[in-house]
């Protein structure tokens, strides 16, 4: 049985065949079973052609595991209770993800394909369905979902070299196809003027005067053809239906002219490959400011419109730093470009990506198609365009939603104005460049507050104690007069150090007396260590000797490491006189480590 599809929303007169042969299996009866299923949504259109030839896909697949393994296979059927297809069903399934990647999604998407088939079929009042399967279809579809490595996005300096890349590719098929239209109407019709002139050969194909396969048979040899008039013919030379494709090109658009117009587009507009392939001229409103455009998402079964300024190059200007990206002016080009085909075929409204090329001897229109040779990957290797990572053009508009997102400052409900919230954080909030500015965002507010907390104190030796009476000690000190007077007189000593404002403790709340004095004074940007803390630091010192040898390590560095090691360094700062004259003091004086009294519950644990 052979099934017409919708080839896509650009071409709605344009059909794609879908063909299946039942016979072609011994499960004929089941096959035919499952096919009038698969007809029937494609002619209900809820299905276009890709996703009818997944649904043939899977059902393939299907069928040739019950003709392999399913004892009885000629006589299976859905009305059937032997042979039990349920059981079929459930060991296809449990196969499945063994032949394919692991994580991939297909076995996921085929046992899908062939329940909602089989479903369809349990809600229709005239066709029977025996057995389990009616629970199958009702229950857990029996596989994972599966997922997929989410593609990054292309880097900066790769999205500039894709853009630069196209406008230069884009302005050669403008002025190709500008000279090859200039050609044709200067030629005439070649049963008169001859079928060796190029000019008259281009005339035939503009005006549609004979069928491309009557062309190829009339044409000479390409050695009798005046290449000399058009040197780009040299490459063709080795048949006549390569001299034909050549001219085709010099008219119309090809597949691989419209890579360019699709990375400019996507990069001036945002949006992804699908919806800027779909797009007609139904889809276009322009204004003598810009352009309004209509996108459809297919898959979110959503049509958004949005309005896309053109903005005048500066007044004087000379030498613009590159081409604009200018929305309005690129549609503008491709509806030029593409409306001279879409009359000749018939096709209404004109679509924004039109490609023509030879299958055989005949000429075929349609939408851009992923044929070998005519990639993304090879439009990059002939333009000599080298990225980091995968050629895939889905990537652009990833760098699209990274720089929006830079531009939003992160506000969600701003980036993600054309899908979900949810859909943004599920597949554009990975990307590479997010996750470093977020990182340095997380990393710059650990270092301001830790910068804060963890600042040591400031040491002053006894020649910077001699020069706070300098009138600008204040000044280099960040100190007022009133706080120099009185860390020189000693009405700050906290006890281990000095404290220039107990009230403005990082460790506590604006105003609160600092919760933490003197534990954490080493840690505190607030703190000064005069000369007479020495006795109390040389204390201080000891007593974190002892509890290294309580603690366990992890738990002693987690709670003192930090002190530690500032007070190693400020006692570095120390002369060995200064710090023997220091034990003599606490021994002749019996000076004792000043520390508040429920800190001892900790200590002696």
């Amino acid at each position: 049985m052979t099934v017409p599809a919708t080839g896509g929303a650009a071409l709605p007169s344009a059909t794609a065949v879908l063909s299946f042969d039942p016979a072609s299996f011994t499960c004929a009866r089941l096959a035919g079973e499952l096919a009038d299923e698969w007809v029937e949504l494609v002619q209900d259109g809820r299905l276009r052609e890709s996703a009818g030839r997944a649904h043939l896909t899977a059902m393939k697949d299907f069928l040739s595991h019950v003709d392999s393994t399913v004892a009885g296979a000629r006589s299976a059927s859905l009305a059937r209770k032997e042979p039990d297809l349920h059981h079929a069903v459930t060991e296809w399934i449990r196969i499945l993800p063994s032949r394919h990647a692991p994580g991939s999604r297909t076995p996921g998407w085929h046992a899908g394909r062939v329940r909602v088939l089989i479903a369809r079929r349990v809600e229709h009042p005239d066709r029977l369905v025996v057995g389990h399967l009616n629970g199958w279809v009702a229950g857990t579809l029996g596989v994972r979902r599966g997922g997929s490595t989410e593609l990054d996005e292309f880097s900066r300096a790769d999205k500039q070299k894709l853009v630069r890349a196209a406008h230069a590719a884009r302005r050669v098929t403008e002025a190709r196809i500008r000279a090859g239209r200039a050609l044709a109407a200067s030629g005439t019709d070649p049963d008169v003027g001859g079928w060796a002139e190029p000019g008259n050969v281009l005339w035939a194909i503009a005006h549609n005067a004979r069928s491309c396969g009557e062309i190829v048979r009339l044409l000479p040899k390409p050695s009798r053809m005046p290449l000399q008039q058009d040197p780009g013919l040299e490459g063709s030379r080795r048949d006549r239906r390569g001299v034909l494709r050549h001219l085709v090109g010099q008219l119309f658009l090809t597949n691989m002219d419209l890579h360019a117009y699709k990375v400019l587009l996507m990069a001036g507009t945002g949006r992804g490959p699908e919806e800027i392939t779909g797009l007609t001229e139904d889809d276009i409103e322009f204004s003598p400011s810009g352009v309004t455009i209509t996108f459809g998402k297919n898959r979110a079964q959503a049509r958004m419109r949005q309005a896309f300024s053109s903005r005048p190059a500066e007044a004087g200007l000379l030498h613009p730093a590159g081409p604009r990206l200018d929305a309005a002016e690129i549609l503008q080009s491709l509806l030029e470009l593409n409306r001279p085909l879409a009359e000749r075929m018939g096709i209404s409204p004109v679509p924004l990506f039109l490609r023509a090329s030879l299958h055989g001897v005949s000429l075929s229109v349609g939408l851009p198609t992923r044929n070998k040779g005519q990639s993304f990957s090879d439009w990059l290797a002939l333009h000599n365009v080298t990225i980091d990572g995968p050629a895939e053009i889905r990537r652009l508009r990833k760098s699209t939603k990274v720089e929006k997102a830079i531009a939003f400052r992160g506000r969600i409900s701003d980036i993600a104005d054309d899908h979900s919230e949810q859909t943004f954080r599920g597949h554009y909030a990975h990307g590479t460049t997010l996750r470093v500015i977020a990182g340095d965002v997380v990393t710059a507010a650990q270092r301001h507050w830790f910068g804060k907390a963890l600042a040591g104190p400031t040491v002053l030796d006894e020649q910077a104690m001699q020069s706070l009476a300098d009138p600008q000690a204040p000044a280099v000190l960040g100190l007022s007069p009133a706080e120099v007077e009185a860390l020189r007189d000693g009405q700050l000593d906290m006890g281990v150090t000095d404290c220039t404002d107990p009230f403005a403790s990082p460790f506590g709340r604006p105003g609160q007396l600092c919760p933490v004095a003197p534990l954490r004074c080493l840690e505190c940007r607030n703190a000064f260590v005069l000369p007479s803390n020495l006795p109390q630091l040389l204390l201080f010192a000891d007593h974190l000797d002892k509890l290294a040898l309580r603690l366990s390590p992890q738990h002693f560095h987690a709670l003192w490491g930090q002190s530690r090691v500032n007070l190693i360094d400020v006692l570095k700062s120390r002369t060995p006189a200064e710090i023997a004259q220091a034990r003599r003091q606490i021994a002749e004086d019996g000076i004792t480590l000043h520390l508040p009294l429920g800190s001892t519950v900790e200590f002696d644990t």
